[in-house]
């Protein structure tokens, strides 16, 4: 079982994403107080001419982290560049980025929390004083060449806060940590993305499918195009809450937006380690899926719905993940 064979992966690049990202902070919903903070810290910079303080973003995946930092980009009026922190390998690679950007310009990093150690301390003087400090040539005639670099902002992306190191963390001025969605936003997310992509849905459907999508909204977007597929097939012009009921049953996703691989992974822990606890390397090997993915993708929904519990001693099924499955304990 792979895991980019997984409907409701979050990490798997939606094609249809691009279109329906909202551009600007008005049209981004939800995480109102993390909004208004953001549209302070973007008036101050562009009042003062200045660019931005580095921002890290923080959360499980397709909750906007991405999206944001697009949304930085515009709201300042700069250019957005964009990277992945596994395509880094060597200094060269960061050191082109850094020299190709202009003054003020965002400079996107995904996964931030993968530079290899070398480059990341490459990027400590460049965020710090916008210098880049790269070594050029081996051995005794190696020498240490100083590069000015415009001043940027940094925007760094992460699931996971605990294997940044210090020192890089400690270098963004601005910290933002976005948590899952309530039903009520994820709806009026589905809303405005049926719209954009020219159909309608209607609002008991526009909840059901809330409920649904693990609070997040990249998979509440793809749900939609599901929905709207099986609309089609129908011969229906609006997604009811009928059709809702049908693509939920037809990629067996449950009431809580709970699908195959999160019941596997429950059942996996009642039925071989009686509840836990057990763990994350029994799990990945008995799931055969990476820890990683089941730490970053799996559990954290899992826990917010307070069907698991993370212990010392490994995961362990709670009363309420067991009444969910309607099995006793």
């Amino acid at each position: 079982m792979q895991t980019n064979n997984r409907f409701l992966d979050p990490n798997i690049p939606d094609e249809m994403v691009a279109s329906i990202r909202p551009h600007t902070l008005s049209d981004f919903i939800g995480h109102e107080g993390l909004k208004q903070n953001l549209s302070v810290f973007i008036s101050g910079a562009k009042s003062r001419g200045e660019a931005m303080d580095h921002v890290l973003l923080y959360g499980p995946p397709g909750l906007g982290k991405t999206t944001l930092a697009h949304i930085v980009a515009n709201e300042l009026g700069t250019n957005f560049r964009a990277t992945s922190a596994p395509m880094l390998t060597k200094q060269g690679d960061l050191a082109a980025i850094l020299t190709s950007l202009e003054p003020m310009d965002v400079l996107f990093i995904d996964e931030i929390h993968r530079l290899p150690t070398a480059i990341e301390e490459v990027l400590y003087s460049a965020m710090e004083d916008f210098k880049l400090d790269i070594m050029l040539g081996e051995g005794p005639s190696a020498k240490s060449v100083r590069i000015d670099l415009p001043p940027f902002t940094l925007v760094g992306a992460t699931t996971r806060t605990g294997l940044l190191s210090n020192p890089l963390r400690d270098r963004f001025g601005i910290d933002l940590r976005l948590s899952f969605y309530s039903p009520k936003d994820l709806a009026k997310i589905i809303v405005r993305s049926a719209n954009i992509l020219g159909t309608s849905i209607d609002e008991t459907g526009a909840e059901m499918l809330a409920q649904s999508s693990r609070g997040t909204p990249r998979i509440a977007n793809r749900l939609l195009k599901r929905a709207r597929d099986f609309a089609a097939a129908l011969g229906r012009s609006e997604i009811s809450a009928d059709t809702i009921k049908t693509t939920l049953v037809q990629l067996h996703i449950d009431e809580c937006g709970l699908d195959e691989i999160d019941r596997e992974y429950m059942c996996t822990i009642i039925k071989h380690y009686a509840g836990g606890p057990v763990g994350i390397e029994n799990l990945s090997a008995a799931l055969s899926e990476p820890a990683d993915t089941i730490e970053d993708v799996i559990e954290p929904y899992l826990m917010q719905l307070g069907f698991i519990q993370r212990t010392p001693r490994g995961r362990i099924i709670t009363d309420s993940g067991y009444a969910h499955l309607g099995l006793e304990k």
